[in-house]
């Protein structure tokens, strides 16, 4: 069958004119959002101005809106606004960064009013609003100097006392294109804001939860120290939170970066938050690379490589031993490998170590482990199991035919009605197998033939299983 040609910008001038337009005009008639994109398109013959009216328009419509978007509407609403966000950045912006900023602001601006109306489960509805926060970051480097200058006033007004971290994010995107002169008046101004929010909430009783705008506003600052390279001032700002959430590793990365790995060093080994992707404990395999690289930039190569192989240790991290490796000298690496093999092999949480041997990867390894352990594997990991036993039904078939026995066990055991149909589809990977096994002189388990012969007897009244059985 022939396939159908690849659209391009080519072809589709091919088609002329007229065409096209009847196309767009149909699609028009279908999509609502669409249509509302072709007439910000045609409006914008007449210059950016037009097309702001337009904007403006759906904008204060958006903000009048009062009535429930039921979730059956809530793609094709998340859809429109998609389709005014794409309006401003691809027919507005070029022509004007400055009003496509000032209309992104006030759109991003509607997103409590918005939620409240809508079931956003999804996420749709908020994509779109990053959408919106990445389109500023877009549009920002186009602004003229005092367009640019006068941004942070323009993102306070519109955004200043929003709750949902919007401001904290367009704050992200917009920083970076900023002349030093605005962040440093913008800093100024949150400074001056937190103190007199502090002052005014001081009053506030101390058993009663509220919100503070002033986290928000602290967070700013950090992102216009950390753009101004001012780390004494990020650093000052992190010491104010409270102990349990503090970045300590972003701190720490930022001081190793700019040399000073004597106080990143002191930072790295902090109780905080979770950091970085992981828990903050000791020995976690993201804390610990981060230190071992500062320890390593201060001279002391063995207290990092120590480092590293006590948490391989705990850990088993395929990262942590790749690191490992490659900071050991040449024709050292292939021995330390073949000890962190063996002792993954006799590590007593298998789950962990089967976990790195598919990282490093090393299948047979990882076969090994699973008929080292052949009563371990617990079905009830139906997320995992199945995986882990497609990859290996291949090349290692016992391997593949614990893990499936460990599913379909549990399956029946529990009577999981709603998974019969896997547990059907298991016993017939079971049953092929069983034939490579045979061929392959195989028979380190219970036969194929006695493990059905169980199933039949233990769970001869589970009569939708072996429905499903029957019809495969």
């Amino acid at each position: 069958m022939a396939r159908a040609p690849a659209l391009s910008v080519d072809k589709l001038k091919d088609l002329g004119v007229d065409k096209l337009a009847q196309l767009v005009l149909d699609e028009a008639e279908r999509n609502a959002g669409f249509r509302r994109q072709v007439k910000a398109a045609v409006v914008g013959k007449a210059g950016p101005e037009a097309i702001v009216k337009l904007i403006d328009r759906r904008l204060s419509g958006l903000t009048r809106a009062k009535s429930f978007v039921d979730w059956d509407k809530a793609r094709a609403f998340a859809d429109d606004l998609g389709s005014l966000v794409d309006t401003l950045t691809s027919e507005l912006g070029p022509a004007a960064p400055a009003l496509a900023i000032d209309r992104l602001l006030r759109f991003i601006a509607t997103h409590e009013q918005v939620f409240e109306r809508v079931d956003d489960s999804s996420g749709r509805v908020q994509d779109v609003y990053y959408q919106a926060i990445a389109a500023i970051g877009e549009l920002a480097p186009n602004l003229s100097a005092p367009d640019a200058d006068q941004l942070p006033e323009k993102i306070m007004a519109t955004l200043g006392e929003t709750t949902h971290g919007y401001l904290d994010d367009v704050t992200s995107v917009a920083v970076p294109h900023l002349p030093p002169e605005s962040l440093i008046r913008w800093d100024g101004t949150l400074k001056h804001a937190i103190i007199q929010r502090q002052a005014e909430e001081a009053g506030r009783p101390s058993d009663g939860w509220f919100y503070s705008m002033t986290s928000q506003w602290a967070s700013m600052r950090q992102t216009i120290a950390l753009a101004r390279g001012d780390i004494d001032l990020l650093i000052a700002l992190e010491e104010k939170k409270k102990t349990q959430m503090q970045d300590t590793l972003g701190i720490a990365a930022q001081l190793m970066e700019a040399g000073r790995n004597a106080e990143a060093l002191a930072w790295v080994r902090k109780p905080g938050r979770h950091t970085l992707g992981e828990a903050n404990n000791d020995l976690s395999a993201k804390r610990v690379s981060l230190e071992a690289s500062i320890l390593e930039a201060t001279g002391d190569k063995p207290a990092a490589q120590a480092l590293r192989w006590q948490c391989f240790e705990v850990s088993l991290s395929a990262d942590i031993l790749r690191e490992y490796l490659h900071h050991l000298p040449d024709f050292e690496d292939i021995e330390a490998e073949d000890r962190a093999h063996a002792l993954a092999l006799s590590a007593d949480k298998p789950e962990q170590a089967l976990q790195f041997f598919l990282d490093w990867p090393r299948l047979d390894l990882a076969a090994k482990l699973i008929m080292t352990h052949p009563q371990h594997w617990n079905g009830g990991h139906w997320h995992t199991l199945p995986k882990i036993a497609l990859l290996l039904e291949h090349d290692f078939p016992l391997a593949a035919t614990i893990l499936y026995r460990a599913l379909l066990d549990d399956i029946l055991k529990h009577a999981r009605s709603k998974a019969y149909g896997h547990g059907a589809t298991y016993l017939g990977k079971l049953t092929l197998l069983a034939k490579e096994i045979e061929v392959a002189g195989l028979g380190e388990i219970v036969s194929h033939a006695a493990y059905l012969a169980n199933l039949q007897q233990t769970h001869s009244r589970k009569s939708g299983f072996w429905a499903r059985v029957g019809a495969g």
